[in-house]
């Protein structure tokens, strides 16, 4: 079994990305600035281990009721979002440092998670990143039966109230992760080769990932149990309560950027060829949301800013508003959308209307 071969058209728009990159490569170039990491990113970079190491201290260390200890939980599970939108998110594809040694030991903290570090680069950049909406080969829209992102999947009767119930599952993602997704993912990746094209072997990975589980489940969950005076299953209800948390976190950044009406969902032909260049594809498929929103975008790692993302993944996310007037501005001349939300809730709202929509109607649901 292999990964299927897709082809990105060579003639449509094609001239789109060349000029693209080359004013995002001479405003950096201009102005004397690095793509990486600056002094601001490594203060952000502080804080959100802060944030999410100061509750996880005080949870050890300070005799508290069980609403201390609760709250202590939730706060991590806000650190824990902001960690991997702020930091591993930047080191992964990387773009922290050019120095390829600081992205691989930063990108490390995914482990700090209960994550693993090679399976979110699979799926994320190698899949997601290159194949933007494209149903079967982007993981991101086919989270399984219960719900439904894409036109192109089948539509099941229960999909008609995922715009009430998608939420809730998005609180699991991240518990689902630790517990068996990552398990699955290695033994898919496997057999679609995947594995190796991160330079490591199958078994070292597995092996890797087992350790870092444990280690993980034991430094959460059993700490914790150990050293606060409330019964275990008060542990077990924090734990959960903070990967909730995190998740609902990450669902409501990551889906209204590619989940929304504005998306084409490109079909490959027989051939595997899709009808637009990868970058056209990035800008169809994507939308970005509150620009003006500074603080929001300080804590997601400039995820509003999808739209820059998915054009230059290399580029650390302090840099994605500056640039993101030269993507709109180049867009616009050749007579491409840029999808752009001007709140954070209006972004919600549409997600939610295509999820509603993709429950209801089996055609393309932008329509309707």
């Amino acid at each position: 079994m292999s990964i299927p071969k897709i082809t990105f058209s060579g003639n449509h728009n094609e001239e789109f990305y060349k000029v693209l990159r080359q004013r995002v490569n001479k405003y950096f170039k201009s102005n004397n600035i690095s793509k990486y990491a600056n002094g601001k990113m490594i203060f952000k970079t502080v804080c959100m281990f802060i944030l999410f190491l100061t509750p996880l201290t005080l949870l050890l260390t300070v005799k508290g009721n069980m609403w201390f200890e609760i709250s202590m939980w939730l706060m991590m599970g806000v650190g824990m979002a902001g960690l991997g939108l702020s930091v591993m998110h930047d080191a992964n594809h990387g773009s922290y440092s050019r120095n390829e040694k600081i992205n691989r030991w930063v990108g490390y903290v995914l482990y700090m998670l209960g994550g693993s570090d090679v399976n979110w680069r699979i799926q994320h950049n190698v899949l997601h990143h290159t194949y933007t909406n494209i149903n079967g080969m982007d993981e991101d829209i086919n989270p399984g039966p219960v719900m439904r992102f894409s036109p192109h999947e089948k539509r099941r009767v229960l999909h008609r109230f995922q715009h009430i119930y998608a939420w809730f599952f998005y609180g699991l993602m991240t518990l689902m992760w630790f517990l068996t997704k990552d398990y699955k993912q290695a033994f898919r990746y496997k057999k679609l080769g995947l594995i190796e094209s991160q330079n490591i072997s199958f078994g070292r990975h597995l092996t890797t990932l087992i350790i870092f589980k444990i280690i993980y489940g034991v430094a959460i969950i059993g700490v914790p149990m150990w050293l606060t005076a409330s019964p275990w299953w008060f542990t077990i209800v924090g734990f959960v309560s903070m990967q909730f948390i995190t998740g609902v976190i990450l669902g409501i950044i990551f889906q209204p950027a590619h989940v929304v009406p504005t998306s084409d969902y490109p079909m490959p032909d027989a051939s595997g060829n899709i009808d637009a260049d990868w970058a056209v594809n990035q800008i169809y498929n994507t939308a970005n949301f509150a620009p003006g929103a500074k603080l929001l975008s300080w804590y997601v790692g400039g995820l509003n800013y999808q739209v820059e993302h998915h054009l230059f993944p290399n580029i650390c996310h302090i840099h994605y508003s500056k640039i993101s007037k030269i993507v709109k501005e180049t867009a616009a001349e050749y007579n491409l959308p840029y999808h752009s939300y001007k709140t954070f809730g209006k972004a919600l709202s549409e997600h939610a209307r295509m999820l509603r929509n993709l429950g209801r109607y089996d055609d393309a649901p932008g329509l309707h």
